[in-house]
């Protein structure tokens, strides 16, 4: 499994702890984020390049094994579900927070398919655009 480095903001690492409720998500969604997270540089929002997928930014992704392109925007649990929209409690949504512009991660999917996203752009990235309070 290639595992490249991540970078997370100190707002959205925050944030993130407060989804840490095993009555409210499955644990083991919760045990991989928090590993994520653990494997995560956290810096300041205000430090954060653009380059960086954070929470609430949209994605143009490249599934590696299939040449598909996709644009999602990266949300809470609470705002997954809305068309084009991916939890960061999702196996994608996970593997894609903190990856910049250029990098790629491998996984296999539950139904044991390797998958390799790449990210190609973010469009829509809140800090670059001074939004700290989505």
């Amino acid at each position: 499994m290639n595992m490249p480095n991540i970078v997370i903001t100190r707002l959205d690492a925050q944030r993130l702890e407060k989804l840490f409720d095993p009555m409210t998500y499955p644990l083991d969604s919760l045990e991989a984020l928090e590993a994520e997270m653990a494997r995560a540089r956290v810096i300041s929002h205000k430090r954060i390049q653009p380059d960086v997928v954070t929470m609430n930014s949209t994605v143009r992704l490249l599934d590696e094994t299939t040449a598909r392109e996709f644009l999602v925007t990266l949300v809470y649990p609470h705002n997954a579900g809305a068309p084009d929209t991916v939890s960061v409690l999702a196996p994608v949504g996970m593997a894609i927070l903190g990856l910049k512009i250029g990098q790629s991660i491998e996984w296999s999917s539950a139904h044991c398919r390797p998958l390799k996203l790449t990210v190609l752009d973010i469009p829509y990235q809140p800090e670059a655009n001074e939004e700290y309070h989505l």
